[in-house]
């Protein structure tokens, strides 16, 4: 990390590379592919790619599970393939960002295979092995995708912890030599020439002392001992001895962002005071449960906006004077968010995807874009249980129908929430598999992309694409968006969503109209006349000629003027 936070300022693009262009027709994108879009993610203006996983894998989570961290899995194409794409981002400007899975490895890799080979194998402990207790697990903790976080090991007779599926046993960074070697990973990708890392669950490799048992509950859930292993006694220092050790001899601008399931503010603020030396921005979740409920992700209760303002609003005001935000709807595990907060109707679908998108670029922190997001994809009509691929799906539904519970309610919180939903081909076009490949892609293409995709986008003005163009064109050039104060406006309003960004010589008003009713707001009298900087309906006046605005369903306006 450098002491200029030139991120501030920045917007990054995340690709999920398999779903992104395939080169070679086999169903899968690839790097190739990749580097073929580079001139169309230049043309949308980003900063800074993050690239979800393109080590060698197994595939058991979609590249979450890494069998080698030094290289390409041949899906993607070769080290050498890598090598031109990273010229190719560079060469445009633009720093790439990998992302870093070391909480956990495939059960494939071969610090694993070593590790299970005998309890007496020097690297038995750079995983987490535990005897069974009374005969059963060693505790009642459950994994993400379901099931015990245990798996027992019939040649040593013990069991190995999973906080994920089975096939992605946990590392033990209480061992130094386990940190160390991830120590020696991140450095090896920066001498390739990589500009950070996102670091997947990094918040969940310090577990507590001794491993208890989580607090009974009916069933077993894995939000029941998240507690236990998310933000543990010693993950502060495993991330200042990362930072130091990793980055602290090397020149350079890089980026490091933490993903942290049930980090709180004040943790966050820890996380990333620039004075601690730990990471950039942490990614949060609090906002993405808000539709859920606490016990069954699946079981979708619908959006709230008072609900998800007050979240939002109160990560601005926790990390407003230490640390930093990150900023995002979408990406490679959530549901597309003009289907989930917007309005996917043909006929709102623009309106609320560029609303959506002016909410939260204008708050502070860094903005996160996921692949298709700037043209306004939607989730994918999922029917049937054959329709979903992704592990945590399929395995939540097996868990209903072995309960005997309502195979449609499943169903139908599923579509919903599926991850699957984020996965879908990149819509380029109206072509046959939307351009996406010539083959049969490894997960059906949207329908609706006839209509919806980038080629009917690029070059329109009124585009869903021109809007979050002009969008990170606002970040690069506006100060008050990136360093001013931020104040919530109407925060109990159930449809309008408002707030003010302040420096001392300029303000801005961001305001939308979060639904398909018009309504009349009073902004106060101070900013009439304010000056019009970017707004989502066609024929919006450039000057603010009263107090009183008149709102257009999934209307959204960006103001400025100057502080008087």
């Amino acid at each position: 990390m450098t002491s200029a936070a030139w991120w501030k300022s920045a917007v990054v693009y995340q690709i999920y590379p398999r779903s992104f262009v395939d080169s070679n027709g086999d169903g899968m994108g690839d790097l190739v592919g990749i580097l073929a879009r580079l001139d169309y993610l230049r043309k949308l203006g980003v900063d800074v790619i993050w690239l979800s996983p393109v080590y060698r894998s197994p595939q058991a989570d979609n590249g979450y599970d890494i069998s080698d961290y030094l290289d390409i899995d041949p899906m993607f194409g070769t080290l050498a393939d890598f090598d031109t794409l990273l010229a190719g981002v560079h060469e445009r400007g633009m720093k790439l960002v990998m992302d870093l899975v070391v909480n956990h490895t495939s059960d494939e890799h071969p610090w694993f295979v070593e590790s299970r080979s005998s309890r007496n194998h020097p690297k038995r402990d750079w995983y987490v092995w535990r005897e069974p207790r009374d005969g059963r697990e060693p505790n009642n903790w459950a994994s993400v995708f379901g099931g015990s976080a245990w798996e027992l090991d019939e040649a040593t007779g013990e069991y190995y912890l999973h906080l994920f599926d089975r096939r992605q046993p946990d590392l033990n960074w209480e061992n130094p030599e386990v940190r160390r070697a991830v120590h020696e990973v991140m450095g090896w990708w920066l001498d390739r020439g990589v500009d950070g890392f996102r670091m997947d669950v990094i918040n969940f490799i310090s577990k507590a002392d001794g491993l208890p048992d989580a607090a009974p509950q009916p069933g077993r859930t894995f939000a029941s001992a998240i507690d236990l292993f998310a933000n543990g006694p010693h993950v502060h220092d495993y991330l200042a001895e990362m930072n130091c050790e990793v980055f602290g001899s090397r020149d350079g601008e890089f980026l490091t962002v933490g993903e942290m399931p049930a980090v709180t503010p004040e943790q966050a603020r820890l996380y990333t005071d620039p004075a601690r030396g730990e990471l950039d921005m942490v990614f949060q979740f609090e906002h993405m449960s808000v539709d859920q409920s606490p016990s069954d992700k699946f079981d979708y209760i619908g959006l709230d906006l008072v609900v998800l303002k007050r979240s939002l609003h109160r990560w601005q005001a926790a990390l407003a004077e230490t640390g930093w935000n990150s900023l995002y709807w979408n990406n490679h595990d959530q549901p597309r968010v003009v289907s989930r907060f917007g309005d996917d109707h043909p006929d709102h679908w623009a309106a609320s995807a560029k609303a959506l998108a002016t909410v939260l670029h204008g708050m502070r922190g860094t903005p996160f874009v996921y692949q298709g997001e700037e043209l306004g994809m939607t989730n994918y009509p999922f029917r049937t249980a054959e329709d979903h691929k992704d592990i945590e799906a399929v395995n939540y539904l097996r868990n209903v129908l072995e309960l005997g519970n309502d195979e449609a309610v499943a169903l139908a919180g599923m579509a919903e929430i599926s991850r699957d939903n984020a996965r879908t081909p990149m819509q380029w076009n109206a072509d046959r598999n939307a351009g996406f490949s010539d083959g049969d892609p490894w997960l059906p293409v949207n329908p609706n992309h006839v209509w919806l995709n980038a080629e009917n986008q690029v070059d329109s003005a009124d585009s869903v694409f021109a809007h979050y163009r002009a969008l990170i064109r606002l970040r690069h050039e506006s100060a008050v968006l990136v360093d001013g104060d931020f104040t919530p406006l109407m925060a109990e309003d159930p449809q309008i969503w408002a707030y003010t960004r302040t420096t001392p010589a300029m303000r801005i008003l961001v305001i939308a109209n979060c639904g398909r009713d018009r309504r009349t707001v009073d902004v106060g009298r101070e900013w009439t006349a304010a000056e019009l900087l970017l707004g989502n309906m066609p024929d919006t006046p450039v000057t603010m000629l009263s107090s009183c605005l008149e709102l257009a369903g999934w209307d959204a306006r960006i103001y400025s003027a100057h502080v008087t």
